[in-house]
């Protein structure tokens, strides 16, 4: 008795293929107290698989309930190092008795404050420490054009 209250008021629980074979009908009285059929579409819940009508002609106009996910937190920096492109080792941690279970080998990567010369500015940096030997060599603005960095953002 209240599975037909329930497919009488549009709601069908059940197997989703006898769901698309039975198109119930809402009769509807409009302003001009004309008696008007709809044919009512389903739309599936992802979460519990419930099938929910609604009029047909009101689909193109349903509108999302929420806005896309933005998140609120910050990205965690990636350990890789900017200026050379190193990034973690996969490798195998090897017991006494040989058996061998994976493990990642990370950059050492340091937060350095570092002197730009043309910036006339300190700039902090979270570099390798290969990094900081090759910019000590070489220079902050050569190596940061090799690496395709623009040193003014930061």
């Amino acid at each position: 008795m209240a599975a037909m209250a329930m497919a009488a008021a549009g709601v069908v629980l059940g197997h989703s293929s006898s769901l698309y074979e039975v198109r119930p009908r809402c009769v509807s009285k409009s302003k001009n107290k004309k008696l008007e059929t709809v044919e009512l579409g389903f739309v599936t819940s992802q979460l519990s698989g419930i099938k929910i009508s609604f009029p047909s002609t009101a689909i193109h106009a349903v509108k999302p309930i929420s806005a896309p996910f933005t998140p609120i937190v910050q990205p965690v920096a990636r350990r890789i190092c900017p200026f050379t492109g190193k990034k973690a080792n996969r490798a195998n941690r090897v017991s006494f008795s040989n058996h061998k279970t994976k493990k990642l080998q990370f950059v050492n990567l340091q937060y350095k404050r570092v002197w730009w010369e043309a910036g006339k500015r300190y700039l902090k940096l979270r570099l390798s420490t290969k990094a900081l030997k090759t910019i000590e060599k070489n220079g902050l603005d050569a190596v940061a054009k090799k690496a395709g960095i623009d040193l003014r953002k930061k």
